[in-house]
């Protein structure tokens, strides 16, 4: 068992190391990507019901609910939770962003590697080249794997938000 776990972590490490320093942190920005995606949608599974539930009987709790200051209470209060219903969403959608641009700083530093070998070695060593255009591929593909997977749980995430910031306006209702 602890063999083909270290076998693993080798595996990943020569992935690593064959990406260049880019690599790393295309990874540290899908782990938060993903950490905050996740965290959103624990927070509309758990959190989000129970701040939607309270506010929904401090409203219906009002004797009235048709004059002027009422209808600025009630934008308030669908302020109020749709701010911590779209909390993270615009750093979700930023860091799917920039995956690809990280993704592309890979592709130049590698790039450069390749040119780095043609100058000195006038492109006699094609394996050192070839390691320049995998150092420059990787982190593209890993910053495009990253950006797609960030569209895909940001648009989750996204409907959730607009859903659960609609059916708090519907709940309250003005009817009194």
């Amino acid at each position: 068992m602890s063999w083909s776990l270290s076998e693993a972590l080798e595996t990943v490490r020569a992935f690593v190391a064959s990406g260049g320093p880019v690599l790393l942190a295309i990874a540290v920005l899908t782990f938060i990507l993903w950490t905050l995606i996740f965290e959103r949608i624990w927070f509309y599974r758990s959190s989000l019901r129970r701040l939607v539930k309270n506010t929904v009987d401090a409203w219906d709790s009002r004797a009235e609910r048709k004059s002027w200051n009422a209808h600025q209470i009630r934008a308030a209060m669908v302020s109020r939770i749709s701010d911590s219903i779209r909390a993270n969403l615009d750093m979700i959608g930023t860091i799917t962003a920039l995956c690809p641009l990280f993704g592309l700083l890979g592709t130049v530093s590698g790039m450069i590697e390749v040119f780095n070998v043609l100058a000195t070695t006038g492109g006699a060593d094609a394996k050192s080249m070839a390691g320049g255009v995998k150092q420059a591929t990787i982190p593209t593909m890993a910053g495009m794997v990253a950006a797609i997977s960030g569209v895909f749980g940001g648009t989750i995430v996204n409907q959730i938000a607009e859903r659960e910031a609609q059916l708090l306006e519907d709940h309250l209702t003005m009817d009194h």
